[in-house]
């Protein structure tokens, strides 16, 4: 058995980072897990340096959402404290489910859309 059969090798996660306006959009794609947040964290700390209005966390093309992630995306909500707008793209039984049964959905807003989030964001809803 390879180590990629044995689930040990290495995963796909991928960042990319898009600014709309003052506003900054991170879509995630891969596992979400311990071995990838750190990853995330990066990306969400260089973008915080650049103090934007919004920033929304696309987690639509993510397979995997463990503990790690969930806990980055509360200390990420946590770390703006109402400077900016916060919201999470995060529709389906792998994202979605685990955020709100863990009650996150009460802390930030989650999203079915990008446009949902952002313009709930603008809207002061988040």
């Amino acid at each position: 058995m390879t180590a990629d059969e044995s689930g040990l090798g290495p995963q796909h996660f991928d960042v990319i980072v898009e600014w709309r306006d003052q506003g900054v959009v991170l879509s995630v794609s891969g596992e979400l897990d311990l071995v990838t947040a750190p990853d995330l964290s990066e990306s969400v700390a260089l973008v915080l340096e650049k103090s934007p209005s919004a920033v929304v966390i696309d987690l639509s093309d993510v397979g995997f959402l463990a503990s790690a992630g969930m806990s980055l995306l509360a200390s990420t909500h946590q770390q703006l404290g109402g400077t900016a707008g916060f919201a999470v793209v995060a529709d389906g039984p792998a994202t979605g489910r685990p955020l709100t049964l863990v009650g996150l959905d009460e802390v930030f807003g989650i999203y079915a859309t990008v446009d949902e989030a952002l313009v709930a964001i603008h809207a002061g809803r988040s």
